[in-house]
């Protein structure tokens, strides 16, 4: 597992346009996310709500802007309705572990 330090910076050497607000499972978006927090001093991402999260592996490290992560709580958990505003599985209060920086 890799440190996260103040001076650490991404990788930033490949370029591919990715969503600000989407979830990213081997190079494909797998969820999007509202009102994200991050708190680089705790190691933690602070997500209000991860919807359209059907494809997520939970157990599995994900990527998140510039960020691996893992997603180690989640406050609530249902399945939307047909006609919800976000639909299939919406995950609300979700915490993610900063695992490092990935590799672009």
């Amino acid at each position: 597992m890799s440190n996260l330090n103040p001076g650490d910076q991404p990788d930033t050497s490949a370029s591919g346009a990715r969503q600000e607000d989407a979830i990213y499972q081997n190079g494909c978006p797998v969820a999007a996310v509202l009102d994200p927090r991050i708190d680089a001093s705790s190691r933690e991402i602070h997500f209000a709500e991860v919807y359209g999260s059907d494809e997520l592996l939970l157990p599995e490290d994900c990527e998140f802007r510039e960020y691996r992560i893992l997603i180690q709580r989640i406050g609530f958990a249902s399945r939307q309705e047909a006609g919800a505003t976000h639909k299939g599985r919406v995950l609300k209060g979700v915490v993610a572990e900063i695992l490092g920086y990935r590799k672009q």
